[in-house]
């Protein structure tokens, strides 16, 4: 079993304005597709700015295992020196993915199609999440998935010796879904053709085109249609990876929630398919300005000037956003909790098989920090009680669980920054999977964290 770090308490108490520039790691989501995708390339992919998390660096190894030359050349520099689509060998060793669901769904997803067999594991968390969502659209271009009862891993799945192409409409809004179906089309004659009723991130979608795919998207009466034509040979690309707007949110909610507070947070990805924390943030009311709009490596994006300017205001955000801050909802929680009037959000129910079960550990720990919860499978309602700092409203001075889940842990150290009494988190190493430089950035921008006792 996956074991990448020990574990440790970490509080945070109220905070001192925060101030100051807050340089964040690499997208997550576009650091795992970028060593994917260079690994099926035929040539060498550099890529700049990947986030150097537990989370990413267990997908280089696990392309590494399958093939791929993938070498670290500097920080934040990698060189990947690709095998082409279809030429994925088959591991020696079981491809341990840790924490991260996306790195195994998608690496299932580009092995589906070739005539090799790997055997997946991960931490306590992984082994938990259910992996039929991705294995049965892959078991339509013939593969075949062994794994623990209800589709869990540890799992081994032997790829189609001879896959033929699909065409499948996803149950519920999932872009590692999405993603893992079109990576395993690349190497399936004709076309495969995924629709989706709700839009999701589409970097799967820029990132194929850019690598040099033949690929479309249509409206039709299903819902949007992405048309991926198989085999073909991807082009090696210089990828420069923007800032992750999902790790983002924690510096940013903090500042909100933090009297006097002025922090530049640069280069975040602007995508539409992830903007949506930042769209309901300007409609409680929050001070954000988008300066110097750009374009990086194919993704919008911009700096964020974030300041403090009072108690925000409770809001709905409507199911059809969901899928689009589905990472962001634990520290929307949160700063709900220090909201004048209640927010509902709606549409969440993917929360329920994430990392935790994100509805169930954001209501148990905000109820323990005194907060009124309200939860329903589909839907998380937070009361607000208003206040701000040390005077505010939420009491804070629990120990909240971490369940092994890193927006869980950051979500509540934000908490603790903005609450009456500190905040501790039982076990904060989970952070390392995505955002590993948390705890620095956010004490250099005035947080006040400590390593608390076992």
């Amino acid at each position: 079993m996956s074991d990448h770090a020990a574990p440790f308490p970490l509080t945070a108490h109220a905070s001192g304005a925060l101030s100051g520039v807050a340089t964040l790691p690499g997208d997550k989501s576009i650091s795992h597709r970028a060593l994917i995708l260079g690994a099926l390339a035929v040539g060498e992919t550099r890529i700049t700015g990947l986030l150097e998390g537990q989370d990413v660096l267990d997908t280089a190894a696990a392309m590494r295992a399958f093939g791929a030359t993938v070498t670290r050349t500097g920080p934040g520099a990698w060189s990947v020196q690709g095998v082409g689509v279809g030429g994925l060998a088959e591991p020696e060793q079981v491809i341990d993915c840790g924490n991260s669901g996306t790195g195994v769904r998608l690496i299932m997803g580009a092995m589906a199609t070739c005539p090799v067999t790997a055997t997946f594991t991960g931490d306590a968390s992984l082994n938990r999440r259910p992996m039929g969502r991705v294995t049965d659209p892959l078991a339509l271009f013939g593969a075949r998935a062994h794994g623990r009862a209800g589709g869990r891993l540890p799992m081994t799945l032997v790829g189609a010796a001879d896959p033929v192409p699909v065409r499948y409409a996803l149950p519920v809004p999932s872009a590692q879904v999405k993603s893992a179906v079109l990576l395993a089309g690349l190497n399936a004659p004709a076309e495969t053709v995924v629709i989706e009723r709700e839009p999701t991130r589409d970097h799967t979608e820029r990132m194929l085109a850019g690598f040099g795919a033949s690929l479309r998207v249509e409206d039709t009466p299903e819902g949007r249609a992405i048309i991926l034509t198989g085999q073909p040979e991807l082009r090696p690309q210089t990828v420069a990876v923007p800032r992750d707007p999902s790790s983002a949110a924690f510096p940013v909610c903090a500042a909100l929630l933090v009297p006097g507070s002025d922090i530049t947070v640069p280069g975040v990805s602007r995508n539409p398919t992830r903007d949506g924390l930042y769209v309901t943030l300007l409609e409680m009311g929050a001070d954000i300005a988008f300066v110097n709009p750009r374009d990086e490596g194919g993704e919008p994006v911009a700096d964020l000037r974030v300041r403090h300017t009072g108690t925000l205001k409770g809001v709905t955000t409507p199911p059809q956003r969901a899928a689009s801050m589905i990472d962001e909802f634990p520290v929307l929680a949160v700063l709900a909790a220090f909201a004048e009037g209640e927010t509902v959000m709606r549409g969440v129910r993917e929360l329920r098989v994430k990392e935790s079960d994100r509805i169930d550990a954001m209501a148990r720990g905000l109820e323990a920090c005194g907060v009124t919860v309200r939860e329903t499978e589909d839907t998380l309602s937070v009361q607000g009680m208003g206040g701000e700092g040390t005077s505010g409203g939420v009491p804070g001075g629990a120990t909240v669980e971490s369940r092994l889940d890193h927006r869980i842990a950051m979500a509540f150290l934000v908490l603790g920054m903005a609450a009456r009494a500190p905040v501790t988190v039982d076990d904060a190493s989970p952070i390392a999977t995505s955002f590993p430089s948390f705890e620095g950035l956010m004490t250099g921008l005035g947080a006040t964290l400590s390593r608390a006792a076992g």
